[in-house]
């Protein structure tokens, strides 16, 4: 956890007081970082990612199941795979900076673990069984509607970006589009990749990232909110 970024400041973020501080420390706390300090394992936030899995599979099924009447089980647990994989979390995550409060230890903190979407999307649903333990149900679901379950729209459209350039490019305009690498910077252990998606010569954005693939995930998005300006219409739940 860096200086500037304190559990108080992130309380303040996501609206809720813990009364037990320890839970919300657990909840940040990755398991590098119990190795290095030779902390009792179950001090991570392991466990508690276990029971806000639970917490955040039952309240977004509830939704879905409310919010959509005529959908059948099938098409609910596809969209619900979708709304709670890894880069939707991890989406949700950066919008807090939620990995920029985390206690890592040096090697994965040296090797940007901060920013993975693999660590951040663990401790946002660890996040959220923290919450669960220390103020219930209730308080966890208003957690979950605020910083997951909305803009709903905008977060499908990233985090399914890639899929659905595709699918609007190659599938309803019937052209070719492609990826271009622009640029890659910095030490080999905390490298950024700058890309740019380009359909038959026309740039429609760009993109930056960890990862080549982050980055053309960020690219694609950018591109389909031109096409969107450009009066394109994609799926929606």
């Amino acid at each position: 956890m860096q200086n500037e970024f304190t559990m108080k400041m992130l309380e303040e973020r996501i609206g809720y007081q813990f009364q037990n501080k320890t839970l919300l420390k657990q909840a940040l706390t990755h398991s590098s970082f119990t190795n290095e300090q030779k902390i009792n394992k179950i001090g991570n936030y392991e466990r508690l990612e276990f029971l806000g899995d639970a917490v955040l599979e039952l309240v977004s099924s509830e939704f879905l199941f409310r919010e959509h009447p005529q959908v059948p089980e099938g098409e609910l647990t596809k969209m619900r795979a979708s709304m709670v994989c890894e880069p939707s979390l991890a989406f949700c995550a950066r919008d807090l900076e939620l990995g920029q409060f985390m206690l890592l230890g040096k090697g994965e903190e040296h090797t940007g673990g901060r920013d993975r979407d693999s660590i951040t999307s663990d401790a946002m649903e660890a996040l959220i069984g923290a919450i669960y333990i220390d103020g219930g149900m209730e308080k966890a679901k208003a957690f979950i509607d605020r910083f997951i379950l909305s803009d709903l729209e905008d977060k499908q459209l990233f985090y399914d970006s890639k899929s659905n350039l595709q699918e609007l490019i190659q599938g309803r305009l019937k052209k070719e589009f492609c990826y271009e690498l622009l640029e890659e910077s910095g030490p080999e252990h905390n490298k950024t990749f700058r890309v740019s998606v380009s359909m038959e010569g026309r740039v429609l954005g760009e993109g930056c990232g960890r990862t080549k693939k982050a980055a053309e995930q960020q690219a694609a998005y950018r591109a389909l909110l031109k096409l969107k300006e450009m009066g394109y219409v994609f799926k929606k739940y």
